[in-house]
């Protein structure tokens, strides 16, 4: 699954950030570098999320991330619930062999197991009902939502946990304005990559389309809705090399995507920003910042 950026935007280290892409037209072998970055930078978040859910839940035995791409997320899962087993479900083979290699570094090769294969049918090879079922920015990429929700809540043990990480706030890293080109760039990016989204939505096999009322379709799916909140990623100007970078690739991944779309000033803006030799770009400008919010909702199965 992908997790692309935007409350769209984000395999969490997962899946894809940015551009919504098929599984067909991206080599994850060569994005895998990147959404290991972006999750490493998000870990502070994480920890917020796993702190969160680790309140009200009894020890959960068995954790399912569902479209765990090269499983840093996985890997934080494995750390935050000691006597956990973890097991990462992603269509790609080279990010589960990162999943596989980043927990045996840490020391927990023990305690993390893979499965290949599409969502949501691969969880069929869940051994066990899982005590939380985690999906991070994975389920939009699915055609039936509601369907794929429902698949997800039955793999659960009474009790069990299912964490839906969909939606938050758009990505901010740049003041409104940045001294050149038409001030509220990325306000214009966001309306662009919203109408690039849908796209990729009505284009994705079965697609159905859903009121985003997660609560609900969580219901819907048989589970009681436990708790909605937002966690923010704060990381202020002057950029760290690390936060830099994110910015960088996330930026590069719009342009790409959304060259069709983009008007002449706002393309030279860009282009401008992503000039490393240019001391206006975000390669070298002191005011960049990462500031960016995801909602967790969360559900029960009914004992």
């Amino acid at each position: 699954m992908a997790h692309a950026h935007h409350g769209h935007r984000d395999r969490q280290g997962h899946h894809r950030h940015h551009g919504h892409h098929d599984h067909t037209d991206i080599d994850w072998a060569v994005m895998a570098p990147v959404l290991e970055a972006q999750a490493e930078l998000f870990s502070p978040l994480y920890e917020k999320v796993m702190a969160w859910l680790a309140e009200d839940m009894p020890e959960p035995g068995l954790i399912v991330d569902t479209g765990s791409g090269p499983g840093v997320v996985a890997c934080y899962f494995a750390e935050a619930f000691p006597g956990a087993r973890v097991v990462a479900v992603d269509g790609s083979e080279p990010l589960l062999e990162r999943a596989r290699a980043r927990a045996a570094r840490l020391g927990l090769a023990d305690r993390l197991d893979v499965i290949a294969g599409d969502l949501p049918d691969a969880l069929g090879g869940l051994d066990h009902p899982a005590g939380l079922l985690w999906a991070g920015n994975s389920l939009h990429h699915l055609g039936d939502q509601r369907a794929a929700l429902a698949a997800f809540a039955a793999r659960l043990a009474p009790g069990g946990t299912l964490a839906l990480l969909e939606g938050g706030l758009p990505a901010r890293f740049l003041p409104r304005d940045i001294g050149f080109g038409r001030p509220g760039l990325q306000a214009r990016l966001d309306a662009m990559e919203a109408e690039w989204f849908t796209r990729m939505r009505a284009e994705l096999p079965g697609a159905v389309t859903e009121t985003e009322d997660w609560p609900a379709l969580l219901t819907a799916a048989g589970l009681k809705h436990t708790g909605t909140r937002s966690f923010l990623l704060d990381l202020p100007a002057p950029a760290t090399d690390r936060a830099r970078g994110y910015v960088v690739a996330s930026l590069t991944r719009l342009r790409e995507a959304l060259a069709d779309d983009l008007g002449p000033d706002d393309r030279s803006t860009l282009d401008r920003l992503l000039d490393p030799e240019d001391d206006a770009s975000v390669h070298r400008r002191k005011d960049v910042f990462v500031l960016k919010a995801h909602t967790v909702y969360t559900a029960v199965r009914p004992v």
